[in-house]
């Protein structure tokens, strides 16, 4: 200790000999007479004459004067070795009794010594190699020059023989570094500012949501208080996304108010931190967030400017608390290396990320207390990542999100979590078939780009896990998928995600009709309310939208009401559900125009709607035209009467209009015949209508009187039910029976059941009733009726009044 001592208090003399030839010398010479002053001032009355505080006196009006000076005759100037020499002696006597004085010499000594730069000018400027210098010519050799160095600390050395003029500049530290009186206080600080991550932003709420306790504060409490007593350095120690930073300055504000708090930033160069703060009253803390960017090297620019263990107990003797957080795997990464020492020094505590059940009471008893809505949804959305990472990870989360649906990112991947979204926000917050997601998805006309991103990397992109914690989508049973609720809640808040659009609602409102998991009253409400909305803003869509809402919860009135609206507001589709509507109630003629409106659209329902009631009237009309002995009418009545399957008023029709020799209905008379087998009698009457012109009746002539021989219309049906057209294989089998062909009929018959045809079924059972095998029969007969199939229900009904429904 006492070689220490010494050691220092030589480079101390040396370092206040060398600051005598620069312009800080004023400065130094204060602050060593402060040094000493300040030191008599703390020693005990009966040691106050040992206290050399004339040393400091003495020793500065012994020091020689600057070299521009002239010397005084009187008093000729002590050599720069006698006045260093008396320097360390009285240094040495300051150490020996107050050896608390050690720390601010040595910052002193490092301070002048490490920024201490030199010029050296004269009439010659010598290269010194070999310890010797040249002079103008080598006839007048000058003698080499012998240094030696001694003390702990040197700063810059000049080797030459003879200097004319010298000046010495040192810049200050303390110029580089913030005034400690405009430091914040500890209680003042803003923690965004000082590095912890923001939640969702919610208007007249602070920027955070009250703080929730952690299961270590008190360890960590308690660390801050011994540090705040005797200075030293504690360190929170946690995974990303933990809470650190938040719960390490929650505690400085309990803990150190009052105290002025220094945050440098990231790689500051901290060595003129011990100069700045010596000898103010105040107290204060250095706040490091993320510490591994202040270690040694790692900060300074690499000149060693960081925290180290000298530094550290420079600010600790000092008092100084220094409070810091760090990565679990940053401390790992640094904690055997060089510049990592300091991390020994530390008092660490370490802070979970997953919370405890007793942390998730207390975010439940504040969220409770407060209402914030963010620790209520962190309280009822967190899970395993805990809450402290669920609320500062979903901001950023949906950033990366919204920012994808440019073209140049993840378009299809957006439009996925989208759907998703979308169909959450409907009220379907259950795990949805990605079949679902993925034909929601292409509805996004907005979001461009699509095409170039494949579905598998999109579905790749919208599934893998962010920062080894949350999904954007989160996957339920098998290939079924919900949105993170992160993303629901962040959406409430959005103002720049668009409403659901109406087809969105339409699915969900069919999943919700279906899937007893969801309530479809409750959907139901939440998709009137959102086209109730979209109406009042001018949506048509929307007005139908509220039609077919209605029309599915029995509102028939509220739902004629709205595709009214709808309808007149250009609306075709509503104009087909309201023609329909009307139509069902017996106002066809009010229906028309609807129907007609929608059938010009494409709806084809609506046109055969619309025909059918046409024919209603045209029968009716064509009625009263029949009765009052137009001819036209007559033959026009009939065929309607004809499509409408009474052929017997067909006949009477047609035959009345021949009568009156109507040329127009031979043909139709002549069909009705064929209709009836009566093939002498049609073929009389369709070569009049064909010899008349009619082209129907020539084409009629052609299929029956011409008609193929019968092997060719066997390949023609069997190649029919070979190609597995519906319904041909039942009828090649019945070919075939009429044929007395049964045996080649049967595997016909059977894959016409297998296909589909309930006749298969049906024709197999008369099989089986004719081969006296009622059983079988009775069998096939069921099959067919279970299909649907009239006339094997009316066997089995005719056999044991046994009616299969």
């Amino acid at each position: 200790m006492e070689a220490e001592l010494a050691a220092l208090a030589g480079a101390g003399a040396s370092a206040v000999v060398q600051a005598m030839a620069t312009d800080t010398w004023a400065d130094v010479r204060l602050r060593v007479s402060e040094l000493f002053r300040r030191a008599a001032a703390d020693a005990p009355a009966e040691a106050a004459a040992e206290t050399p505080t004339e040393a400091a006196d003495a020793a500065e009006t012994a020091a020689p004067p600057r070299p521009a000076e002239e010397p005084s005759p009187a008093a000729p100037p002590e050599s720069s070795d006698e006045v260093t020499a008396r320097w360390q002696a009285s240094l040495r006597g300051l150490l020996e009794q107050h050896p608390e004085a050690a720390v601010e010499l040595r910052a002193l000594c490092e301070e002048l010594t490490g920024e201490m730069a030199g010029e050296v000018a004269g009439e010659r400027a010598g290269e010194v190699a070999d310890g010797s210098a040249a002079g103008p010519d080598d006839s007048h050799p000058v003698p080499p020059v012998h240094n030696s160095v001694t003390g702990g600390l040197q700063g810059h050395v000049v080797q030459a023989s003879s200097i004319n003029s010298l000046t010495f500049q040192a810049a200050s530290l303390q110029g580089a570094l913030p005034d400690p009186d405009g430091w914040p206080r500890a209680e003042d600080v803003d923690p965004v500012a000082l590095g912890v991550r923001p939640t969702h932003r919610i208007p007249a709420l602070p920027a955070l949501p009250p703080y929730v306790l952690r299961d270590r504060d008190d360890a960590l409490i308690a660390a801050v208080t011994r540090a705040r007593e005797a200075g030293g350095l504690v360190l929170v120690l946690g995974e990303p996304f933990a809470g650190k930073s938040r719960t390490a300055l929650e505690a400085m504000a309990q803990t150190l108010a009052g105290f002025r708090v220094f945050a440098p930033a990231r790689g500051a160069d901290l060595r003129g931190l011990p100069a700045l703060l010596q000898g103010r009253p105040g107290r204060y803390v250095l706040w490091l967030d993320d510490l591994d960017g202040y270690l040694g090297d790692a900060a300074g620019g690499g000149g060693g400017g960081g925290l180290e263990p000298r530094l550290l107990a420079q600010l600790t003797a000092l008092g100084v608390t220094v409070l810091a957080t760090m990565r679990e795997d940053a401390y790992d990464e640094h904690r055997h290396t060089p510049h990592g020492r300091v991390l020994d020094l530390a008092t660490v505590v370490e802070l979970a990320r997953e919370w405890s059940p007793a942390e998730r009471a207390g975010l439940a008893q504040q969220a409770g207390r407060t209402g914030d809505p963010r620790l209520v949804d962190a309280l009822c959305s967190s899970g395993p990542e805990g809450a402290a990472a669920y609320l500062t990870l979903g901001p950023l989360l949906w950033d990366e999100w919204w920012r994808a649906r440019r073209a140049d990112r993840h378009p299809r991947g957006h439009a996925l979590v989208r759907a998703a979204l979308d169909l959450a926000r409907c009220g379907l917050h259950g795990p949805l078939p990605m079949d679902l997601l993925i034909k929601v998805h292409e509805g996004y006309a907005d979001v461009t780009g699509m095409d170039r991103e494949p579905l598998a990397d999109a579905r790749a992109w919208a599934t893998e896990r962010r920062h080894g914690l949350l999904r954007l989508l989160v996957r339920g049973t098998g290939d079924t998928w919900r949105v993170a609720p992160f993303l629901l809640e962040a959406a409430e808040r959005h103002d720049t995600l668009p409403p659901v659009d109406g087809q969105i609602w339409g699915c969900a409102l069919d999943v919700a009709r279906t899937d007893d998991t969801y309530d479809y009253p409750r959907v139901a409400a939440a998709a009137r309310e959102a086209f109730r909305r979209a109406a009042e803003a001018g949506d048509g869509t929307a007005l139908h939208n509220l039609g077919v809402l209605a029309e599915s919860l029995g509102e028939r009135a509220e739902a004629e009401e709205w595709f009214r609206r709808a309808a007149d507001a250009g609306r075709t589709e509503a104009a087909g559900r309201l023609g329909r509507m009307l139509a069902d109630r017996g106002e066809g003629k009010a229906a028309e125009p609807y129907l007609e409106l929608a059938a010009e659209a494409g709806d084809a329902e609506a046109a055969t709607l619309l025909g059918k009631l046409l024919r209603e009237r045209a029968e009716r009309w064509l009625g009263v035209g029949k009765e009052g002995g137009s001819v036209e009418a007559t033959y026009l009545w009939g065929d309607l009467r004809l499509a409408a399957g009474d052929d017997t008023d067909a006949f009477d029709s047609y035959h009345d209009a021949t009568l009156v020799g109507c040329a127009d209905a031979a043909g139709r008379y002549g069909s009705l015949m064929l209709l009836w087998n009566e093939l002498s009698m049609a073929e009389v009457w369709l070569w009049r209508a064909a010899d008349s012109g009619d082209e129907w009746a020539a084409e009629r002539l052609r299929d029956f009187f011409d008609a193929p021989p019968p092997q060719d219309i066997e390949q023609e049906l069997k190649g029919r039910a070979e190609e597995g057209r519906p319904l041909a294989a039942a009828n090649f089998g019945v070919f075939l029976e009429c044929r007395d062909r049964s045996e080649e009929a049967r595997p016909w018959h059977l894959k016409a059941y297998e296909s589909g045809d309930p006749h298969g079924a049906f024709r197999l059972a008369e099989l089986h009733k004719k081969a006296d095998e009622p059983a079988e029969a009775r069998a096939w007969y069921r099959k067919a009726a279970a299909m649907g199939h009239p006339g094997a229900k009316r066997a089995l009904d005719e056999e044991d009044g046994t009616v299969i429904g």
